[in-house]
C-alpha cells in the first residue's frame, strides 16, 4: 500500500468520528443496558453470551454469536481487509473478499452503523479459547497430548489481534463489555481486574483501546463525596481515570473524562467527541 500524507482536518475529523472503549463491570451492574442509551439507528449489538434479555425491548439490530470463528468472520466486515496481513491470515484481502461475498446483507447492515456494541469481551475470550484447544499448536508435537500452554498462547495472540483490528475499523466507535471480577489477597488486599481468559489478552487491553471505563455502584456520603460500594451502593457511576481513588481499572486517552462520570455511554461519547476549544 503506497504512503500518504494524513492533513490535520482529516485526522481531527476521523478522531471526532470514532474512539474505542472496554467497559468493566460487576455482573449485574447493567452494562448491557447501557445499549439503551444509545442511538438504535446508529448501532449494532454483536451478542457473544446470549444476553439480550435485559434489553429485548431495544429496537436495534442485534448478530448472534457463538464461535470464536464467526467471530471472526464479523470482526473482518467491521474493519475490512488488513493490507500487512499474510494472504492466508485473518483480516487479509482474501479473507475479507471471500466473507463479503457470502454475506452481502451484513456488509450493508454494518456499513449503515457508527457503533458496534460487543458484548462481552469476556465471552469472546471463552470462544476463543474453545477454539484454540483444537488447534495443532494446542498438542504436543512429540508426544501429541494437550499443550494447555500453547492453546492459552494461541488464544491470547488471536484475540489480541482481533480487538486491534477492530480499533482500526474506520470510522466505527467499538465498545466492548466485559465483567469485572474481585480479588482478595492472602492479606485482605482487595483488587478489581477484568475477567478473561488467560493473562496477556487482559494485559495487553489498555494499550489497544482508547478509554477504559469501570462502571460500578457508589454510596454518597453526607457531604457529596463518593464511596465505592459494589454491594450496596445505589448510585451507578462510570470511573474513567487511571490512578482514581477507587482502584478500579481505568483509562482516559481523550483527557477530557473527569475522574467518574454518570453512567451513560451517549452522554459519555459526546464528551469525549466535542470539538476541541480554539486556541487562543
Amino acid at each position: 500500500m503506497a504512503l500518504r500524507i494524513v492533513t490535520a482536518d482529516e485526522r481531527l475529523s476521523r478522531a471526532a468520528n470514532k474512539t474505542t472503549i472496554a467497559l468493566f463491570g460487576p455482573t449485574g451492574v447493567g452494562k448491557t443496558t447501557q445499549l439503551k442509551r444509545l442511538a438504535p439507528s446508529e448501532t449494532v449489538c454483536i451478542d457473544l453470551e446470549a444476553g439480550m434479555k435485559s434489553v429485548q425491548d431495544w429496537p436495534g439490530d442485534s448478530i448472534p454469536v457463538r464461535c470464536f470463528e464467526d467471530m471472526v468472520v464479523l470482526a473482518s466486515l467491521v474493519g475490512g481487509a488488513n493490507p500487512a496481513a499474510a494472504p492466508e491470515a485473518f483480516f487479509s484481502q482474501q479473507h475479507y473478499t471471500h466473507f463479503a461475498g457470502l454475506h452481502p446483507e451484513l456488509i450493508a447492515l454494518l456499513a449503515s452503523k457508527s457503533i458496534v456494541f460487543l458484548d462481552s469481551i469476556t465471552d469472546l475470550t471463552r470462544q476463543a479459547m474453545a477454539w484454540a484447544k483444537k488447534q495443532p499448536e494446542a498438542f504436543s508435537e512429540k508426544t501429541g497430548k494437550p499443550d494447555v500452554r500453547g492453546a492459552y498462547g494461541l488464544m491470547a495472540r488471536e484475540v489480541i489481534g482481533l480487538l486491534k483490528h477492530l480499533q482500526h475499523a474506520p470510522g466505527k466507535t467499538t465498545i466492548m463489555v466485559g465483567i469485572l471480577e474481585k480479588h482478595t489477597d492472602e492479606f485482605g488486599k482487595v483488587t478489581w481486574q477484568p475477567q478473561m481468559e488467560g493473562g496477556k489478552a487482559g494485559r495487553e487491553l489498555p494499550g489497544i483501546v482508547d478509554q477504559v471505563i469501570s462502571m460500578s455502584l457508589f454510596t454518597r456520603e453526607e457531604d457529596g463525596t463518593l464511596r465505592h460500594d459494589p454491594e450496596r451502593g445505589t448510585e451507578r457511576r462510570f470511573v474513567c481515570r487511571a490512578g482514581n481513588r477507587f482502584g478500579l481499572p481505568a483509562k482516559d486517552r481523550s483527557g477530557r473524562l473527569d475522574e467518574t462520570e454518570p453512567a451513560d455511554l451517549a452522554a459519555l461519547l459526546r464528551k469525549i467527541n466535542a470539538p476541541a476549544a480554539p486556541v487562543a
